[in-house]
């Protein structure tokens, strides 16, 4: 049992305001706050914290939140709960100490240099990427809830700049064509992107490599492409797609440009984490499309999809747009903030008992998230990315072959919910 600093009676949970420019999201909203108390939680928030994503301080107090100025007045928190970790940073001795245990994404198989960094302060790190595709599970997966929230933003932001409509449109001045969206990858982002175009009125379709996506595509009225590739190796034991080696790619991306070059949109999703993303639309695709068509690159972070992509910038190249944003939850921060909250919110009450912190390592949850603990960073897979020999532990690898993708976001899992929604960022 992980008491960390605790109080007889209740457990002091702490939120901070987002320090990452352009991060608008908060961590824990007023709705959950009810939920939390039952289990013997009080929650400390920041003033100021939720007010980019819409919540006020009143509706904390409210909620029975108690509020303070500085994040340092929340040093004796037993758990701070932050929507990222700032990259890069070192924990702050006065807020991050020995008995501190620290929740929320961190990009751990992309920047495994900070889980060391807080093992060495001695925080207990629950990276909320690594979250198993397993039922129980799945209300406490923040990639799938964000990666829901990207693809319907990205769909928004391509009919922004697509100088036309999406739908058909038969008028007194004349007929107007649908516009064409192709989607790449129906993991979750993918397959909310497939379903916004829908509903705009576009004539989508969409491509993944894992054949099991067929009919979540078709499903949503979408066409299913077929590339004449071999890819019954494509998916692995975890519902995930596989990176696959370059003359595959090259094949992938041959076979792609057609229907790219047909395409008025399209939208990309194969991110795999702590890797860069797969090459999948070249340059000379994208000088085979029409001025005026929109790529939008939900790949970005990890160097895109698009060898034209640029992180969180506008290209224009020969008339078409390509756009590479890398946190389109943040643009939506008030219901992307009710989601990451929900998800955290059943995350602490599966970890809570007797209104502590219980750390079962025999739990599939603790040892899929748990990456740093005792001093030491316990996680196999950053362990290997660290240089660091094996634990003897029973932490296991929820990812080192099964979190191909979200920022494994990407998105699922195992038997019930898992390879119908496929991790979007892992969809290559």
């Amino acid at each position: 049992m992980f008491r960390g600093r605790l109080s007889a009676s209740i457990m002091k949970v702490a939120v901070f305001k987002e320090s990452i420019p352009g991060e608008n999201r908060v961590a824990l909203v007023p709705g959950n706050l009810k939920q939390l108390a039952k289990v013997g939680v009080e929650v400390w928030v920041q003033r100021g914290a939720g007010e980019a994503a819409g919540y006020s301080d009143q509706q904390y107090i409210d909620a029975g939140a108690r509020l303070v100025e500085q994040p340092a007045e929340l040093a004796d928190a037993a758990v701070v709960v932050q929507v990222c970790w700032p990259a890069g940073s070192d924990p702050d001795p006065g807020l991050y100490s020995s008995g501190t245990c620290w929740i929320g994404m961190c990009d751990p198989l992309g920047k495994p240099a900070d889980i060391a960094r807080l093992a060495e302060a001695g925080v207990t790190q629950f990276a909320l990427e690594m979250i198993p595709r397993i039922t129980r599970a799945q209300s406490m997966d923040v990639l799938s809830s964000m990666a829901t929230i990207a693809g319907y933003r990205a769909v928004l932001l391509a009919a922004s700049e697509l100088p036309r409509m999406f739908p058909l449109m038969m008028t007194a001045a004349g007929t107007l064509a649908a516009a064409r969206v192709f989607v790449i990858g129906a993991g979750v982002a993918g397959l909310q992107a497939i379903a916004t175009a829908r509903r705009l009125g576009a004539i989508v379709q969409a491509y993944d490599l894992r054949p099991a996506c067929r009919e979540q595509v078709e499903s949503l009225g979408a066409g299913f492409v077929e590339l004449e590739l071999d890819s019954e190796d494509a998916e692995d034991k975890g519902g995930y797609a596989k990176e696959m080696d370059e003359e595959f790619y090259r094949r992938q991306r041959e076979l792609m440009a057609e229907v790219v070059a047909q395409s008025d949109v399209v939208i990309t999703t194969a991110a795999i984490p702590g890797r860069d993303s797969p090459l999948l639309v070249t340059a000379e695709a994208v000088a085979g499309m029409r001025p005026g068509s929109v790529i939008v690159d939900l790949a970005a972070e990890r160097g895109g999809n698009c060898a034209l992509t640029q992180a969180d910038q506008r290209v224009l190249d020969n008339g078409v747009v390509i756009l590479g944003p890398t946190n389109l939850p943040a643009d939506v921060p008030y219901h992307a903030s009710q989601m990451f909250s929900g998800n955290v919110t059943r995350l602490l009450i599966e970890l809570i008992e007797d209104e502590s912190l219980k750390i079962d390592l025999d739990d599939e949850i603790v040892q899929s998230t748990l990456v740093a603990h005792d001093g030491a960073v316990c996680h196999p897979r950053i362990r290997e990315l660290l240089g660091l020999d094996p634990l003897n532990s029973t932490a296991v690898d929820n990812d080192a072959d099964s979190v191909d993708d979200q920022q494994g976001e990407s998105q699922t899992q195992d038997d019930s919910h898992p390879k119908e929604l496929p991790d979007d960022q892992a969809t290559s």
